[in-house]
């Protein structure tokens, strides 16, 4: 991969289809470099399609996309040497202990001393927290145990791209809090791409999201830009008194991009949208205030909960990009 190029994951038009069905449709993603990119869709937006495309488990049908700059239809087995995978469903050989699956799935990927790769399984142990269960049969392990060791078995081979798919989708809120913070702690080691539909958890622990819906794209962008919601960043500026030439002034301002107004108790509640957050946190503020007939009872930056953006764009149809 080039150094100019920041992007582990770049789709361009990407496609699958199984026959007459759409499972994806025209998909451009670009997934940053040490990110937690979380990738989100109801059931049947494409999530897992896209996920065995990218990894080589299925051919797309129309445009192209590339993992550390190698195609992922060409050049497959050389993008699999640096990825590690999580399955929705994982599945362990189940009489042998923790220690033990580690070991074996090792072997695959390193040669040399035994103590060497011994020292891998025991790193990994500790990194997800099952140091003191290593030696346990899976059998006994609970939901959030198995996936924290289905993770560092996907981290084994110690790889530069993290896939997981719902990799907490079935658990307890312990559970995924569990698997949330191992998460967290791989995010300087490798960047991590990971389909949920867990909203809270993206917006915990997710610096970049994307939102599949029917196939298409239908957002994408830093979790900051994508839950300022389709109006972008909005000031909510609460004033008392007479001051009738408020939203021509408004408009004056280079940054200001839209305004509307509500009267609430005898408050005028103004929503200001804004082009540049730095310039409104700065100024906005100090301008209303500059007459003295008006009194600003309020003023804040609007925020949305990323539940609340992705029903309006998946139920709405809307796009951000």
């Amino acid at each position: 991969m080039s150094q100019a190029n920041h992007f582990v994951i770049e789709t361009e038009g990407l496609r699958k289809a199984y026959g007459e069905v759409q499972a994806l449709r025209n998909v451009n993603l670009k997934v940053p470099q040490h990110s937690i990119f979380g990738f989100l869709g109801p059931n049947g937006a494409g999530k897992t399609t896209l996920m065995k495309l990218l990894l080589g488990l299925a051919r797309p049908s129309g445009g192209t996309g590339t993992i550390f700059g190698h195609d992922i239809v060409k050049e497959s087995v050389a993008i699999r040497e640096r990825v590690g995978y999580l399955p929705q469903h994982p599945q362990f050989i189940e009489y042998m202990t923790a220690r033990e699956n580690l070991h074996f799935a090792a072997r695959f990927f390193f040669s040399g001393p035994q103590a060497h790769i011994a020292a891998r399984c025991d790193e990994m142990l500790a990194l997800v927290g099952l140091s003191d269960k290593a030696d346990r049969s899976i059998k006994g392990f609970s939901g959030g145990e198995k996936q924290r060791l289905g993770i560092a078995l996907a981290q084994i081979n110690a790889p530069d791209l993290l896939i997981l798919d719902e990799p907490a989708s079935a658990l307890d809120p312990v559970g995924r809090q569990a698997v949330l913070d191992v998460m967290q702690r791989l995010r300087e080691r490798t960047t991590i791409f990971y389909s949920t539909h867990i909203l809270d958890d993206v917006q915990r622990v997710s610096d970049t999201v994307a939102i599949l819906n029917h196939g298409e794209l239908v957002a994408s962008g830093p979790i900051e830009q994508i839950s300022s919601g389709k109006d972008g960043v909005v000031y909510t500026v609460g004033i008392k008194g007479q001051r009738r030439d408020l939203g021509e002034r408004l408009a004056e301002l280079p940054w200001v991009t839209h305004t509307t107004v509500a009267q609430r108790n005898g408050t005028s509640l103004w929503q200001v949208s804004v082009s540049d957050p730095v310039a409104a946190e700065k100024d906005l503020l100090r301008y209303a205030m500059a007459d003295p007939a008006v009194v600003v009872t309020e003023f804040n930056r609007k925020t949305y909960e990323l539940e609340e953006v992705f029903m309006t764009i998946v139920q709405g149809g809307g796009n951000v990009r």
